[in-house]
């Protein structure tokens, strides 16, 4: 990239109509993001009629900008009311709101915003960088290495589902399970509908997500007597006076391996197509977890997997641009709808772009630096108006919470059907949670089961029906060889951990 094309760049973003569309878009997506239900893609499309009347680079940096703090600001009733505002803060939920429980409602959100935004900082310079690279290696991925992709995301399981690993491949097999509700991916014939036209459509994660998160919450409140955080919100304090972003720069200091990480992996696994952040917050916070020098305090508050997980998280949305900028293919859904308005405003993103307009897509990389950097001070207002939720006393909370589950619920599909599904999924999130089962690895199979199935099937019809397949490309025989190795190291881990406990049995 040349000099004059960033300054070229650098001035078509800086003119008013741009700027604004950023600021209009941050907090439009800041609103959109705190509430329960409400995902960053359905914010996008509800902005695509407003792109009508816009220019090309001003609509694409109003998606760009409310894009990157809806995802962010998902963070927030996943920390006070362990309801997650995305699929990819389901995977730190529990620790953000354990942080929460502790009277650290404010490091955890700071947390989030400060590392969201500098992981989003960090893909957005690998974007600028290396973007027609990565573009160019991810258009080699075929089925094959997608389907490794999925299963390292599912183990991932493995290593956020507490101390049993067998509960957490329970957990993990309900979750595919309910993913293979719908339409087959091959023939189109109804699976498990039993004559519903709703079911159909295969069963929506997000009313399950919020049913197995809040609803059951609240169950479990109300079962054990009020005493439940999520219900009893008497005006609990911090534990200590903390500020927005206190304390933040000290743990940079002690945590930069799980920021360089977290942003690494998710600005590797947001420029393949069809994975984006979702699947690299869960991936980065289980590599947290088990590179940690002390795993036995994830699940109870602890910072280390939110840093990774969060900075993963915007690093991965901001690489998934590589391939809709470069190639024309969307790297999630996204991305899908901005290629679409791209297109209508006469843009064509392809290898063609690069050559002929290059300012176009070095312009659009420069909006998600600014909108990363609002981040900041944004999330420092957010921050403060969220704390006033902790001091919400109870007889208030459980209407609002319960609110925010139907209404997040039903705007899936404008259904009741939706609704449904939210209440059966907070009964079983609740029995669960009495006998031990993590929840999370449910939604995680929810959504990854459908590209799992997709591509295994994809792959054993390239290969014929012939497993070893899945091992004659390079990469994927070294994503393979991975995921047996994380398999054998789990097991023998579990085996050592059985053997000492005998031993300790024996001897006492």
């Amino acid at each position: 990239m040349s000099a004059a094309t960033l300054a070229e760049a650098l001035g078509l973003v800086f003119h008013l109509p741009v700027l604004l569309a950023i600021l209009g878009g941050a907090v439009y997506g800041l609103f959109i993001g705190a509430l329960p239900g409400l995902t960053a893609t359905m914010a996008t499309a509800l902005l695509v009629p407003l792109t009508f009347y816009m220019a090309p680079l001003p609509a694409i940096a109003l998606i760009v900008s409310s894009t990157a703090m809806a995802i962010t600001a998902g963070d927030i009733p996943g920390a006070l009311l362990r309801i997650p505002g995305t699929p990819a803060s389901a995977a730190y939920t529990e620790e953000s709101y354990a942080m929460t429980r502790k009277g650290l409602a404010v490091r955890a959100l700071s947390i989030g915003f400060f590392f969201s935004a500098t992981g989003g900082l960090i893909g957005a310079t690998a974007l600028l960088l290396t973007g027609p690279l990565l573009a160019k290696l991810s258009l080699n991925f075929s089925s094959f290495e997608f389907f490794w992709l999925a299963v390292l995301g599912l183990l991932a399981c493995a290593l956020v589902s507490g101390s049993s690993p067998v509960k957490g491949a329970v957990a993990l097999a309900l979750g595919l399970l309910v993913s293979t509700v719908g339409l087959d991916v091959t023939s189109g014939q109804p699976r498990f509908t039993f004559g519903s036209i709703e079911l159909s459509g295969g069963v929506s994660f997000i009313p399950v997500m919020i049913g197995m998160f809040a609803f059951s919450e609240i169950l479990r409140g109300l079962s054990g007597g009020g005493t439940d955080p999520a219900v009893r919100r008497a005006k609990p304090v911090e534990t200590l006076p903390m500020r927005p972003y206190q304390g933040i720069f000290g743990l940079l200091r002690r945590h930069p391996r799980n920021l360089l990480r977290g942003s690494a992996l998710g600005a590797t696994l947001g420029a393949l197509p069809g994975v984006g952040g979702d699947l690299a917050a869960w991936i980065a916070y289980g590599l947290s977890s088990r590179f940690s020098k002390t795993p036995e305090k994830f699940g109870t508050g602890h910072e280390e997997g939110l840093i990774e997980a969060t900075s993963a998280n915007n690093s991965g949305l901001s690489s998934a641009w590589i391939p809709a900028l470069v190639f024309g293919i969307p790297g999630d859904a996204v991305t899908a709808i901005a290629v679409g308005v791209l297109y209508m405003k006469g843009v064509a993103p392809g290898p063609r772009l690069f050559a002929e307009n290059p300012t176009m897509p070095t312009a659009i990389i420069l909006c998600f630096f600014l909108a990363n950097l609002l981040l900041f001070p944004l999330g420092y207002i957010a921050i403060r108006g969220a704390r006033l939720v902790l001091a919400v006393p109870r007889n208030v909370i459980v209407p609002m919470i319960l609110v925010c589950c139907f209404l997040g619920s039903y705007a899936i599909n404008n259904t009741l059907f939706g609704v449904g599904i939210m209440l059966v999924a907070g009964l079983v999130g609740y029995v669960m949670e009495r006998n031990g089962y993590p929840i999370a690895p449910v939604i995680l199979g929810l959504v990854l089961g459908p590209v799992l199935e997709r591509n295994f099937i994809m792959s054993m019809q390239i290969a014929r029906g012939d497993l070893a397949g899945f091992f004659d490309r390079p990469v994927a025989a070294g994503l393979g060889l991975i995921v047996i190795a994380v398999i054998a190291l789990t097991l023998f881990t579990q085996i050592r951990k059985a053997l000492r406990h005998r031993r300790a049995g024996q001897h006492p």
